[in-house]
């Protein structure tokens, strides 16, 4: 079970949260995960009154880095999976 949000810095807690309202960007042909569209970022730290931009931000970047990873990693096992049984 994942720590509960309130352990971590308001900043970070601010970076996960902002971070599940955007859109996230998928390659259509090989269903790879490219990351988060930032459009509309600066936007919603505005509303949110973020006013530690950069370290928001830098968070927002190591979620994503990690998430993705994970997900290309998922994706590509699943692919293969799909490759082997394909040959058997």
């Amino acid at each position: 079970m994942p720590p509960a949000m309130d352990l971590f810095p308001f900043e970070v807690q601010m970076a996960f949260f902002i971070y599940n309202l955007l859109q996230d960007t998928w390659d259509g042909m090989s269903g790879a995960y490219f990351g988060k569209n930032l459009a509309g970022l600066g936007e919603l730290l505005d509303i949110y009154e973020v006013e530690d931009k950069k370290t928001v931000v830098f968070f927002m970047r190591h979620i994503d880095i990690e998430r993705g990873q994970a997900i290309n990693e998922e994706v590509k096992r699943k692919q293969d999976a799909t490759k082997r049984k394909a040959k058997v």
